[in-house]
């Protein structure tokens, strides 16, 4: 989850725009560089409240005045108009392993909560494993937990780390799932790279029912009627803790291994059936790992945007980046269209200009947070990041 070879130093601690999938060029990312913040400064933390290893926030789409927080050990909980409400929204801590990168991740509400009042929840069960589950809310503060529907498990035996971690609606309406290679130091199995396994991949289902079947992989998916998984939308990841859509783009936080840790920026056209490189690449650099074979380096693999060294930055350690989300929220104008994101061991937020080459303008905020484990997004955009030590805060002008 948030470690580089290993998630030991965790124990010390215990979106999406729904903007149509678009495929835009330089000019329009001109256009947008007259907008975009110059990230130098001027935003605060604020203090929403202190939960149990939160490992997530979100809100669901047309609800107003509610926060959902999610704890490693199992439990999602309530934030409404700022108050913290006793009873979780849900509770499945007797369902979730803990220990290592292990627990309760992340949660989805479907584009249609209002009306379905459907959620998935993404976390590592009993035996391990994967698993994302379907449950049905009885109001905006509790979750029937007997409406549990299981929708997908993902056999994750081997290793306590890298399971990825992310659950998020895509605008085509679509869920996706980052799932990490499998645990272990340098995929030993090499499952990035397989597309008959389901880990390290980005996957892309439809998880209603369809009759007998808990879900459905989309026939548009790259490797339907062909050698290939199903559910599979690209492969070549090492640990997609998190992700993020924004106008026509998905920004993916990709954990690295020894030196690099890299966001990697794609259209929906060029995310369909993409390589990212794991494990033959680490970021831009090629991997060496003892029985790597030279022959099955992976070819005309997608190169990220954006990659920082371990030795630049102040990791006590090591270093896993916590991938964000572009900011639009016009409160927080120096950080307004960039790229926010922060590193679990380093602390520091820092923000850079996402385009389809390449990232540009890296700056940090000023901000810390120690042990950050994600963003989110508020009702209205506002920006929140959660501390795996405790605190939910929201970033705020100073």
């Amino acid at each position: 989850m948030w470690a580089g070879s290993s998630l030991a130093a965790v124990a010390l601690a215990g979106f999406a725009m729904g903007f149509a999938w678009a495929d835009s060029g330089t000019r329009a990312d001109a256009a947008r560089d007259l907008r975009v913040g110059d990230g130098r400064g001027g935003i605060a933390k604020r203090s929403v409240g202190n939960f149990a290893s939160p490992s997530y926030v979100t809100h669901a789409p047309g609800v107003g005045h509610y926060l959902y927080v999610v704890e490693l050990g199992g439990t999602v909980r309530v934030v409404h108009d700022g108050n913290v409400l006793g009873q979780p929204f849900i509770d499945i801590h007797n369902r979730v392993s803990t220990g290592g990168e292990r627990g309760l991740l992340s949660i989805a509400f479907d584009p249609h909560y209002r009306r379905n009042h459907l959620l998935y929840v993404y976390y590592t069960n009993g035996g391990g494993n994967i698993e994302i589950d379907e449950f049905r809310a009885r109001s905006n503060r509790n979750a029937r937990e007997r409406s549990r529907r299981r929708v997908i498990v993902i056999p994750h035996p081997n290793f306590a780390n890298h399971n990825g971690g992310h659950l998020q609606f895509g605008p085509d309406g679509k869920l996706y799932a980052g799932t990490g290679d499998g645990g272990g130091a340098g995929d030993p199995r090499e499952n990035a790279q397989n597309k008959g396994t389901l880990l390290g991949k980005l996957l892309r289902i439809n998880p209603h029912k369809h009759g007998s079947r808990p879900y459905k992989s989309p026939r548009s998916n790259p490797y339907v009627g062909k050698k290939g998984e199903n559910e599979i939308y690209a492969r070549g990841l090492r640990n997609p803790f998190r992700f993020t859509f924004d106008r026509g783009r998905i920004a993916i936080g990709d954990v690295g291994q020894q030196r690099w840790e890299e966001v990697d920026y794609e259209t929906r056209r060029s995310l369909r059936g993409a390589n990212f490189g794991w494990d033959r690449y680490e970021g831009n650099h090629r991997f060496d790992y003892p029985g790597d074979n030279e022959a099955a380096r992976a070819r005309g693999y997608q190169k990220p945007i954006f990659e920082y060294e371990h030795a630049a930055r102040n990791c006590p350690g090591a270093c896993a980046i916590t991938g964000g989300l572009v900011v639009w929220d016009r409160k927080l104008g120096s950080l307004r269209g960039r790229y926010l994101y922060a590193d679990f061991y380093a602390g520091d937020l820092r923000s850079f200009v996402a385009r389809r080459r390449h990232g540009r303008r890296d700056r940090a905020l000023g901000v810390h947070v120690d042990h950050p484990s994600s963003f989110g997004r508020g009702p209205r955009g506002q920006i929140y990041v959660t501390s795996l030590d405790g605190p939910l805060y929201q970033l705020v002008r100073k």
